[in-house]
């Protein structure tokens, strides 16, 4: 590999998968973050609606990604969450994977949440700014 390639493939834009994990229908937020993501440079895949953890967390070993965030609207974090953190864990990526967590997610679970290795929780009306700064500070560098 030429050393230009070598710094190109070194230099990859940050990696994310926005994954829409249960039964939660709503995705607009979803979409919204996927879309401030692109514009700040970043590569985005999206899950789509209604996805089993397992196949987030194979989603997410497949596209090699830097970042995992979860968009959960339903309440159901206390129960998915956990699931994704194990999947990534057995697939041996849960140490260089940023997992954030954006939805409705009561104060009395972020600590449970963050316990559990989620990076950052997001609630409605964070500004997107902030959200993109912390994945820019925070995310993996690979490749």
């Amino acid at each position: 590999m030429s050393a230009d390639a070598e710094g190109a493939h070194r230099h990859r834009p940050v990696r994310c998968l926005i994954a829409k994990v249960g039964l939660d229908g709503h995705d607009r937020g979803a979409h919204v973050i996927a879309r401030a993501f692109r514009d700040a440079g970043f590569e985005v895949v999206y899950s789509g609606l209604h996805r089993a953890p397992e196949e987030v967390v194979q989603a997410a070993v497949q596209e090699d990604v830097d970042v995992l965030g979860l968009s959960i609207l339903s309440g159901a974090h206390n129960t998915l969450v956990p699931k994704v953190v194990e999947g990534l864990k057995e697939y041996g990526a849960f140490d260089d994977t940023l997992l954030i967590v954006g939805g409705i997610v009561p104060e009395a679970d972020r600590d449970d949440l963050h316990s559990m290795g989620v990076a950052a929780v997001f609630g409605p009306g964070t500004p997107m700014e902030e959200t993109v700064e912390f994945v820019r500070e925070n995310a993996p560098r690979r490749g």
